[in-house]
């Protein structure tokens, strides 16, 4: 069972790394008219910038637990 969650946990530090490169990229696509784009709402831009954040914290929490349960395992 530890294997499979060690494997797990790469497979969730990578989903984390992708995660963040993507949204490293998106906002590095960022142009001065998303900026300064008026009206209502936010702009596509800071919308894929937002799901890629939470993408980012949604794996990270997934590792998070996975190191917990590996650690109780591990103890008892």
């Amino acid at each position: 069972m530890n294997t499979f969650l060690v494997i797990l946990l790469i497979l969730a530090v990578i989903a984390t790394v992708v995660m963040l490169v993507r949204g490293l990229i998106v906002f590095l696509k960022t142009t001065e008219a998303d900026l300064k784009e008026g009206g209502t709402g936010a702009s596509q831009s800071a919308l894929k910038q937002n799901k890629m954040m939470m993408g980012r914290v949604m794996f990270q929490g997934i590792a998070v637990i996975i190191v917990i349960v590996l650690l109780l395992s591990r103890g008892g």
